[in-house]
């Protein structure tokens, strides 16, 4: 990836951050978005983004960004100047939550482990 590429990706995820946290404040603070990649012809990319708590909280995320991504791009079309401004797809990224999932695993462990140690 070109050193292009990756600065119109950071710009898109911190454009994208910042609307979501000062004009839709009440609606996504639930929502964060881990990143961005946009193809290399500028015309397609792809917002990857996590979100605090259950099902729920997804299912509203999925909700929101179906409903707001053309407002989404037309934000992005008044901030960043480019010569295609991109058709976004939303994803939801469930890598931090299998993090999560596996750090509470590891610790389960620790305690069981410390806890056979103290019982010998």
């Amino acid at each position: 990836m070109g050193q292009r590429n990756l600065r119109v990706n950071v710009l898109v995820q911190q454009e994208i951050s910042h609307l979501l946290h000062t004009r839709y404040r009440g609606e996504t603070v639930y929502i964060t978005i881990i990143d961005v990649s946009i193809s290399p012809d500028l015309r397609n990319g792809r917002v990857y983004y996590s979100v605090i708590g259950g099902e729920e909280e997804i299912k509203k995320a999925e909700k929101f960004f179906r409903q707001k991504a053309s407002d989404i791009r037309n934000h992005l079309g008044k901030r960043i100047v480019l010569k295609y401004l991109p058709h976004l797809r939303y994803n939801y990224d469930e890598s931090i939550a299998r993090g999560v999932d596996i750090i509470d695993l590891m610790d389960e462990v620790a305690d069981e482990e410390i806890s056979e140690e103290s019982s010998d």
